[in-house]
């Protein structure tokens, strides 16, 4: 044999399956990787949706607390004219 041949031998007697297996666990990394990827992808959006509707609630809290502003300036005036009338 030559020193070709030998060198060619070595490498599919050792680095050829190394090679094989460093593919295998990369392939394991690439479909844990994804999942995890999905995983956080779904959690996103939960905590997107639920941001939205404390987004709406407070807007709705926050118009609820206009209008009661309005009463309040309103039932002042009424009470100043019948502190004037009286």
């Amino acid at each position: 044999m030559g020193f070709i041949e030998e060198g060619r031998q070595l490498i599919q007697d050792f680095v050829t399956p190394e090679i094989r297996s460093i593919d295998a666990r990369l392939s394991a990394v690439e479909k844990r990787l994804e999942s995890l990827e999905t995983s956080v992808d779904k959690r996103f959006d939960s905590v997107e949706s639920k941001m939205e509707r404390n987004q709406a609630q407070l807007l709705d809290t926050l118009h609820r607390m206009e209008n009661y502003t309005h009463i309040l300036e309103r039932l002042a005036l009424l009470e100043n004219k019948l502190q004037k009338v009286a």
